[in-house]
């Protein structure tokens, strides 16, 4: 593969919606989710984590579970994967709790044109990135080491990813809510060509706590 395996992770109610009508941060997922989204935490070597999202939010999610950071550490992989800011403008406030957490942070300027090139990242990231387009990005995140890339979120992310037939594998909560409100992971004004998305193949279904679903699924 030429550019990093995506991996889109989200919780979605049962009506297909990231955040309740009046939006906000999303909290929609249960223990379960919880579960299995560390469970792609430890998968991944850097998750992507769109700059609206992590303002809501505040900060990004970390890996917890002993068993899986210390397989982290058997293979010699740092316990928390990179957490790559998406951002058009780069405008992410410095009082976020996310520049407190214990991780390496990245910052991608992803714009057209190319924003310009930094010799250092701001304060705050280890990482920074200006590329004009998706190809370029992956490509230049490949090529830092990035192999398995998890998406966090939002919509927009998931969207522009999706636009571009760029998304491997779905990975979806299902959880026993009813939202109602604008607020879908794939909202129509997306602009994403279905057609061109293909088949999707069932590769896990799994029973969660809290009457949860987990679905991950393939593309064909």
């Amino acid at each position: 593969m030429s550019r990093p395996e995506l991996r889109l992770v989200l919780a979605i109610s049962l009506d297909g919606r990231l955040a309740p009508a009046e939006g906000g941060a999303a909290q929609i997922g249960g223990r379960g989710d919880r579960q299995v989204l560390e469970e792609a935490l430890a998968w991944a070597d850097a998750v992507l984590l769109g700059a609206q999202t992590l303002r809501l939010h505040g900060s990004t999610c970390l890996i917890h579970r002993p068993e899986l950071l210390e397989q982290r550490r058997a293979a010699g992989r740092r316990l928390q994967p990179l957490a790559i800011v998406v951002s058009r403008s780069g405008a992410i406030p410095a009082e976020l709790p996310f520049f407190r957490q214990p991780l390496r942070r990245g910052l991608l300027l992803l714009a057209t044109p190319s924003p310009p090139e930094a010799d250092q990242a701001p304060p705050g990231f280890d990482h920074r990135w200006g590329c004009a387009n998706w190809g370029d990005a992956l490509a230049a995140l490949q090529a830092a080491g990035v192999e398995r890339l998890g998406v966090l979120g939002g919509a927009s992310l998931a969207a522009s990813l999706l636009a571009e037939n760029l998304v491997d594998e779905l990975q979806l909560t299902l959880c026993p809510r009813l939202l109602g409100g604008p607020h879908s992971w794939l909202p129509a004004s997306a602009g994403v060509d279905l057609a061109s998305q293909g088949g999707w193949h069932l590769r896990e279904q799994r029973a969660l706590e809290g009457e949860e679903l987990l679905l991950r699924y393939r593309r064909s």
